[in-house]
C-alpha cells in the first residue's frame, strides 16, 4: 500500500485534481486515487468529503507515513500546497528545474495559475467531453486578455528554456498547473487557434499527446455522472454552440 493517498473528483470536471494526479503520473510518484463523484444537485463545495478534506473540496493529498510521533496523516488540501510537498518529498523528481532561473520562473508561473486567470475558469468551464464552438460575441473583455497572457507565458517559458516542455526539456509542476487550460483550449474550439501562437499551439500538442492527459481524458468520458452545475456553467453565456458531446459517442459505441 502506498503512503500517499491522493483524493480527487470527476475527472471530466475537476481541473484541480488534474494538477496533482497528472504530475504523479508522469513523475511516476507512487500514490493511491481515491475518487469521489459530486453529488448530484451540489455545488463545488460538498459537506460529505468533511472526512478526509478539512475544507470540503479536493484534491486532497494524505501522507500516512509522517515523522516519528505523529499518528495521523498529513493531510494537505490545496494543489499548490501538495505540489510544493511532493518536491520536497521527492526532491530528485525534478517537479522543479535543477537550474535556478528555470525553477524561479517555473514557480511564479505556478503561481498564477493557481491565484489568476479568472476568466477563463468562468468562461471555459472544464468538461473533457464537449466540444462548444466560441463565435466572436463569447471573447468577452477579461477572457481576451487571460487567452492572451497564456500564450505570453507559453511562448516565453518555451523560448527563454528551449522547450519541449514550458521549463526546459522535462515534464514539471508547471506544465501540470497549465495542464487543464490546454484542455479547456480542446474543449472550446476557436480560442487557441485565435490567441495562441505556433510554439504554444505545438506544447498543446504535446501535452494532449502526454499517456497520463489521454488516460484523464478516457477516464471522464467514460463517467456517468452529469452535475448539473458543471454542464450549465459549459454552454451558458453569448456566443457558444455545442457541436459534440464524446460521452454521447462513447454511448453509442458500447451499444453497436
Amino acid at each position: 500500500m502506498s503512503s500517499y493517498h491522493l483524493h480527487i473528483t470527476n475527472k471530466n470536471y475537476s481541473s484541480w485534481s488534474l494538477r496533482p494526479w497528472l504530475l504523479m503520473k508522469e513523475l511516476s510518484l507512487p500514490f493511491e486515487e481515491h475518487l469521489h463523484p459530486l453529488a448530484p444537485g451540489s455545488g463545488y463545495r460538498q459537506p460529505q468529503w468533511k472526512s478526509f478534506s478539512p475544507v470540503c473540496h479536493v484534491p486532497c493529498l494524505h501522507y500516512h507515513h509522517p515523522p516519528s510521533g505523529f499518528s495521523d496523516p498529513i493531510i494537505l488540501w490545496e494543489s499548490l500546497a501538495i505540489v510544493e510537498f511532493l518536491h520536497e518529498q521527492f526532491p530528485n523528481s525534478r517537479i522543479y528545474p535543477d537550474s535556478l532561473p528555470a525553477r524561479a520562473w517555473a514557480r511564479s508561473a505556478v503561481a498564477e495559475m493557481h491565484a489568476g486567470f479568472g476568466s477563463i475558469r468562468q468562461e471555459m468551464g472544464m468538461n473533457v467531453s464537449i466540444r462548444v464552438e466560441l463565435s466572436d460575441e463569447a471573447f468577452n473583455e477579461g477572457l481576451v486578455k487571460d487567452l492572451r497572457r497564456i500564450n505570453e507565458v507559453w511562448e516565453e517559458g518555451l523560448a527563454k528554456f528551449g522547450g519541449p516542455f514550458l521549463a526546459g526539456g522535462e515534464f514539471g509542476a508547471v506544465d501540470a498547473f497549465f495542464a487543464p487550460v490546454v484542455l479547456r483550449l480542446g474543449s472550446y474550439l476557436g480560442a487557441g487557434e485565435r490567441f495562441l501562437g505556433e510554439r504554444a499551439k505545438g506544447y498543446m500538442e504535446r501535452i494532449n499527446g502526454l499517456e497520463g492527459v489521454r488516460e484523464w481524458v478516457a477516464a471522464g468520458v467514460k463517467e456517468k455522472e452529469r452535475h448539473e452545475a458543471h454542464e450549465v456553467e459549459s454552454l451558458e453565456g453569448p456566443g457558444r454552440k455545442l457541436v459534440r458531446d464524446l460521452r454521447e459517442e462513447e454511448q453509442s459505441s458500447g451499444r453497436a
